[in-house]
Protein backbone atom coordinates (compact mmCIF):
# COMPACT_ATOMS: atom_id res chain seq x y z
CA UNK A 1 0.00 0.00 0.00
CA UNK A 2 1.39 3.40 -1.02
CA UNK A 3 2.37 5.77 1.74
CA UNK A 4 0.23 8.85 2.23
CA UNK A 5 1.94 12.06 1.10
CA UNK A 6 3.19 14.61 3.60
CA UNK A 7 0.20 16.85 4.40
CA UNK A 8 -0.12 20.32 2.95
CA UNK A 9 -2.05 23.22 4.43
CA UNK A 10 -4.50 24.25 1.71
CA UNK A 11 -6.38 27.52 2.39
CA UNK A 12 -9.26 28.39 0.09
CA UNK A 13 -11.27 31.59 -0.23
CA UNK A 14 -15.05 31.31 -0.65
CA UNK A 15 -16.62 34.11 -2.67
CA UNK A 16 -15.49 34.19 -6.28
CA UNK A 17 -13.18 31.23 -5.68
CA UNK A 18 -15.19 28.25 -4.46
CA UNK A 19 -18.54 29.72 -5.38
CA UNK A 20 -19.69 31.81 -8.31
CA UNK A 21 -20.90 35.39 -8.24
CA UNK A 22 -24.40 33.90 -8.04
CA UNK A 23 -23.55 32.01 -4.84
CA UNK A 24 -23.60 28.55 -6.40
CA UNK A 25 -21.19 25.76 -5.49
CA UNK A 26 -20.22 23.39 -8.29
CA UNK A 27 -20.64 19.71 -7.29
CA UNK A 28 -17.28 19.01 -8.93
CA UNK A 29 -15.66 21.48 -6.57
CA UNK A 30 -17.05 19.60 -3.59
CA UNK A 31 -15.60 16.35 -4.95
CA UNK A 32 -12.12 17.87 -5.37
CA UNK A 33 -12.07 19.51 -1.94
CA UNK A 34 -13.09 16.25 -0.28
CA UNK A 35 -10.45 14.40 -2.33
CA UNK A 36 -7.76 16.63 -0.80
CA UNK A 37 -9.11 15.97 2.70
CA UNK A 38 -9.29 12.21 2.07
CA UNK A 39 -5.67 12.30 0.87
CA UNK A 40 -4.63 13.58 4.29
CA UNK A 41 -4.15 17.28 3.56
CA UNK A 42 -5.25 19.98 6.02
CA UNK A 43 -7.82 21.90 4.00
CA UNK A 44 -9.34 25.00 5.56
CA UNK A 45 -11.31 28.08 4.60
CA UNK A 46 -9.94 31.64 4.71
CA UNK A 47 -12.70 34.13 4.02
CA UNK A 48 -13.85 37.68 4.60
CA UNK A 49 -17.23 36.33 5.65
CA UNK A 50 -18.43 36.47 9.22
CA UNK A 51 -18.60 33.23 11.22
CA UNK A 52 -22.38 32.75 10.79
CA UNK A 53 -22.03 33.16 7.02
CA UNK A 54 -19.09 30.75 6.82
CA UNK A 55 -20.21 27.71 8.81
CA UNK A 56 -23.18 26.71 6.61
CA UNK A 57 -20.86 26.75 3.61
CA UNK A 58 -18.39 24.43 5.35
CA UNK A 59 -21.27 22.08 6.08
CA UNK A 60 -22.27 22.18 2.41
CA UNK A 61 -18.72 21.29 1.43
CA UNK A 62 -18.88 18.32 3.76
CA UNK A 63 -15.62 19.06 5.54
CA UNK A 64 -14.81 19.82 9.17
CA UNK A 65 -11.49 21.67 9.45
CA UNK A 66 -10.08 21.94 12.96
CA UNK A 67 -9.46 25.68 12.43
CA UNK A 68 -11.21 28.12 10.07
CA UNK A 69 -10.25 31.73 9.26
CA UNK A 70 -13.12 34.24 9.08
CA UNK A 71 -13.55 38.03 8.90
CA UNK A 72 -10.40 38.50 6.80
CA UNK A 73 -8.27 36.98 9.57
CA UNK A 74 -9.78 38.83 12.52
CA UNK A 75 -11.42 35.63 13.78
CA UNK A 76 -10.19 32.03 13.91
CA UNK A 77 -12.78 29.47 14.97
CA UNK A 78 -11.99 26.01 16.34
CA UNK A 79 -14.00 22.84 15.88
CA UNK A 80 -15.59 21.57 19.07
CA UNK A 81 -14.36 17.96 19.32
CA UNK A 82 -17.34 17.04 21.50
CA UNK A 83 -19.63 18.19 18.67
CA UNK A 84 -17.85 18.31 15.26
CA UNK A 85 -20.70 20.34 13.77
CA UNK A 86 -20.07 23.17 16.25
CA UNK A 87 -17.32 25.78 16.14
CA UNK A 88 -16.15 28.07 18.92
CA UNK A 89 -14.09 31.24 18.72
CA UNK A 90 -10.41 30.50 19.18
CA UNK A 91 -8.79 33.86 18.33
CA UNK A 92 -10.50 37.25 18.00
CA UNK A 93 -8.76 40.47 16.93
CA UNK A 94 -10.72 43.65 17.65
CA UNK A 95 -10.13 47.36 17.12
CA UNK A 96 -11.86 50.61 17.99
CA UNK A 97 -13.54 51.77 14.78
CA UNK A 98 -14.37 55.27 16.01
CA UNK A 99 -11.41 57.25 14.68
CA UNK A 100 -11.31 55.53 11.31
CA UNK A 101 -15.05 55.91 10.81
CA UNK A 102 -15.02 59.57 11.79
CA UNK A 103 -12.13 60.45 9.50
CA UNK A 104 -13.57 58.67 6.49
CA UNK A 105 -17.04 60.08 7.17
CA UNK A 106 -15.58 63.60 7.14
CA UNK A 107 -14.09 62.84 3.73
CA UNK A 108 -16.93 60.79 2.18
CA UNK A 109 -20.06 61.96 4.05
CA UNK A 110 -22.50 60.45 1.51
CA UNK A 111 -21.07 56.90 1.78
CA UNK A 112 -22.80 54.00 3.54
CA UNK A 113 -21.08 52.63 6.66
CA UNK A 114 -21.18 49.34 8.54
CA UNK A 115 -19.44 47.88 11.61
CA UNK A 116 -19.23 44.13 12.18
CA UNK A 117 -18.66 42.65 15.64
CA UNK A 118 -17.24 39.28 16.67
CA UNK A 119 -20.68 37.63 16.68
CA UNK A 120 -21.13 38.50 13.01
CA UNK A 121 -23.73 41.20 13.66
CA UNK A 122 -23.28 43.96 11.11
CA UNK A 123 -24.74 47.32 12.13
CA UNK A 124 -25.05 49.84 9.32
CA UNK A 125 -26.33 53.22 8.26
CA UNK A 126 -27.73 54.09 4.86
CA UNK A 127 -27.79 50.98 2.70
CA UNK A 128 -26.10 47.60 2.86
CA UNK A 129 -26.56 44.71 0.38
CA UNK A 130 -28.18 41.54 1.72
CA UNK A 131 -25.49 39.20 0.43
CA UNK A 132 -26.47 36.02 2.26
CA UNK A 133 -29.37 34.39 4.07
CA UNK A 134 -27.26 33.98 7.23
CA UNK A 135 -26.10 37.59 7.34
CA UNK A 136 -27.09 39.28 10.58
CA UNK A 137 -27.75 42.98 10.04
CA UNK A 138 -29.22 45.83 12.02
CA UNK A 139 -29.93 49.24 10.55
CA UNK A 140 -29.04 52.11 12.86
CA UNK A 141 -30.77 55.48 13.00
CA UNK A 142 -27.60 57.57 13.08
CA UNK A 143 -23.95 57.36 12.09
CA UNK A 144 -22.88 58.11 15.70
CA UNK A 145 -24.36 54.78 16.84
CA UNK A 146 -21.57 53.00 14.96
CA UNK A 147 -18.83 54.65 17.02
CA UNK A 148 -19.33 52.90 20.33
CA UNK A 149 -18.28 49.24 20.12
CA UNK A 150 -15.18 47.23 19.32
CA UNK A 151 -15.23 45.79 15.82
CA UNK A 152 -13.67 43.11 13.66
CA UNK A 153 -14.42 45.02 10.48
CA UNK A 154 -15.56 48.36 9.13
CA UNK A 155 -17.16 48.52 5.69
CA UNK A 156 -17.50 51.65 3.60
CA UNK A 157 -19.66 51.56 0.47
CA UNK A 158 -19.63 54.55 -1.86
CA UNK A 159 -21.56 53.58 -5.00
CA UNK A 160 -20.53 56.65 -6.93
CA UNK A 161 -16.83 56.45 -6.09
CA UNK A 162 -14.12 55.02 -8.28
CA UNK A 163 -11.48 52.62 -7.02
CA UNK A 164 -8.63 55.12 -7.36
CA UNK A 165 -10.64 57.61 -5.28
CA UNK A 166 -10.88 55.11 -2.44
CA UNK A 167 -7.14 54.52 -2.70
CA UNK A 168 -6.47 58.26 -2.52
CA UNK A 169 -8.69 58.59 0.58
CA UNK A 170 -6.94 55.68 2.31
CA UNK A 171 -3.52 57.19 1.63
CA UNK A 172 -4.60 60.69 2.64
CA UNK A 173 -5.96 59.47 5.98
CA UNK A 174 -2.92 57.34 6.70
CA UNK A 175 -4.91 54.12 6.97
CA UNK A 176 -1.75 52.04 6.80
CA UNK A 177 -2.49 51.58 10.51
CA UNK A 178 -5.30 49.21 9.57
CA UNK A 179 -5.71 46.59 6.89
CA UNK A 180 -7.92 47.53 3.98
CA UNK A 181 -9.04 45.90 0.77
CA UNK A 182 -11.14 47.18 -2.09
CA UNK A 183 -13.39 44.29 -2.99
CA UNK A 184 -14.88 46.08 -5.99
CA UNK A 185 -14.84 49.69 -7.10
CA UNK A 186 -17.13 50.97 -4.36
CA UNK A 187 -16.34 48.70 -1.40
CA UNK A 188 -13.69 49.32 1.26
CA UNK A 189 -12.98 46.83 4.08
CA UNK A 190 -10.99 47.98 7.11
CA UNK A 191 -9.80 45.60 9.82
CA UNK A 192 -7.53 45.50 12.88
CA UNK A 193 -3.99 46.75 12.47
CA UNK A 194 -1.66 44.17 10.94
CA UNK A 195 -4.35 41.50 10.73
CA UNK A 196 -5.28 39.73 7.52
CA UNK A 197 -5.81 36.25 6.14
CA UNK A 198 -2.06 35.65 6.01
CA UNK A 199 -1.41 36.48 9.66
CA UNK A 200 -4.25 34.19 10.72
CA UNK A 201 -3.11 31.36 8.46
CA UNK A 202 0.40 31.58 9.85
CA UNK A 203 -1.07 30.91 13.29
CA UNK A 204 -2.97 27.95 11.84
CA UNK A 205 0.17 26.63 10.15
CA UNK A 206 2.14 26.78 13.38
CA UNK A 207 -0.63 25.08 15.33
CA UNK A 208 -0.74 22.26 12.79
CA UNK A 209 3.03 21.95 12.56
CA UNK A 210 3.15 22.17 8.78
CA UNK A 211 6.38 23.57 7.28
CA UNK A 212 6.28 26.75 5.22
CA UNK A 213 7.32 24.72 2.18
CA UNK A 214 3.98 22.92 2.18
CA UNK A 215 1.36 25.68 2.17
CA UNK A 216 -1.02 26.55 -0.63
CA UNK A 217 -3.57 29.37 -0.91
CA UNK A 218 -6.30 29.88 -3.49
CA UNK A 219 -8.16 33.17 -3.84
CA UNK A 220 -9.35 35.75 -6.33
CA UNK A 221 -9.76 39.11 -4.56
CA UNK A 222 -7.71 41.97 -3.22
CA UNK A 223 -8.21 40.70 0.31
CA UNK A 224 -6.46 37.49 -0.81
CA UNK A 225 -3.23 39.18 -1.88
CA UNK A 226 -1.53 38.92 1.53
CA UNK A 227 -2.57 35.26 1.77
CA UNK A 228 -1.25 34.47 -1.72
CA UNK A 229 2.06 36.23 -1.03
CA UNK A 230 2.36 34.34 2.28
CA UNK A 231 1.83 31.02 0.49
CA UNK A 232 4.24 32.00 -2.28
Amino acid sequence: MAERPEPWLVAIDIDGTLISDYGTLNPGTIVEVRRLVDAGHRVTIATGRSVPMTLPFIEELGIAPELVVCANGAIIVRRDDSDPSRYVRDTVELFDPGRVLSEIHDTIPDAHYAVEDETGLLRYTGWFPETGVNMQTQKMESFEELLTDQATRVVVIAPNSQQDYFTDVVEMLGLHKVTYSIGYTSWLDIGPQGVNKATALEKVRQRWGIPRSRVMAIGDGRNDIDMLEWAG
